[in-house]
């Protein structure tokens, strides 16, 4: 993931905000923790978005991220939760060769994060770790965007307004905007956003951040799955857990061991 290496650090103090509204995949989340138990791996857990919410609701969790500043707000929230504390875990650092203290019964990597392992060897190395980290009655679920629908899009590259917030430490308006542009044989999504900061004396400060994603397909997928000895459990094409079909805004893959597959 090293094209993204620094991605965080400058936009960490506006993720809670421009995030507030992202809600919807909890509900998911709970159940796939109500079935499987914990413990549980939050991989790229950041703020503590989903962390949190799971640890909550009971789950014995580990959260790593490589973004000190992720992380660093992520404790403030621990810190105001003291009931909490017990069930967390954070590491920083990479997934692919830190100490965790597997197996898990769950493994979540949420929206959109694995894109973030922007070439397919490194998606395939992440795989493959996530096997050996999983228990053998465990459950993996990885967040996606439908590459399908993103492919068929008008790539044209124009500024595009996402949304508008308030950061709460400053009390600043923030206009987040993003200008992309897909490279369809790479299967990469190079995107760069723009936060324009309205300061106290109406002077616009300006944090550019651009972000590398690498997308992927249903078959590529379901390949991946198999060479990292893991096997597709179902994709659902939103998280009110409908089946993945053409025009779904996601793909959330849910995958076991392989060898819990019949003959």
């Amino acid at each position: 993931m090293t094209l993204n290496q620094d991605f965080y650090e400058p936009v960490a103090r506006f993720y809670d905000a421009e995030n507030a509204e992202l809600t919807e995949d909890l509900a998911l989340y709970s159940a796939v923790l109500a079935e499987y138990g914990s413990p549980v791996l939050d991989v790229g857990c950041g703020t503590g978005r989903v962390m949190l919410h799971l640890a909550a609701e009971g789950a014995r969790i580990v959260g790593i991220d490589r973004s000190p500043a992720m992380l660093e707000r992520c404790r403030r929230k621990l810190a105001s939760q003291p009931h909490l504390r017990r069930r967390v875990k954070l590491v920083e650092g990479d997934v692919l060769d830190a100490t965790l203290p597997g197996p898990f019964k769950l493994i979540l990597m949420t929206y959109n994060g694995f894109l973030q392992f922007t070439a397919q060897a490194g998606q395939l190395a992440a795989l493959r770790r996530f096997s050996a980290l999983l228990a053998d009655d465990g459950l993996l679920v990885l967040d996606l965007p439908n590459a399908g629908e993103a492919f068929a899009a008008q790539d044209d590259g124009a500024l595009v307004l996402e949304r508008t917030f308030t950061e709460p430490e400053s009390g600043h308006l923030v206009m987040q905007q993003s200008v992309s542009a897909l490279d369809r044989v790479a299967q990469q999504l190079h995107v760069t956003w723009i936060y324009d900061e309205i300061c106290d004396d109406g002077t616009v400060q300006r944090t550019l951040a651009p972000l590398v994603l690498r997308y992927i397909l249903p078959g590529e997928m379901d390949l991946m799955l198999a060479a990292a000895g893991l096997r597709r459990v179902t994709y659902y094409g939103e998280y009110e857990q409908e089946p993945f079909a053409d025009g779904c805004s996601r793909m959330i893959v849910l995958a076991e061991k392989a060898e819990k597959a019949g003959p």
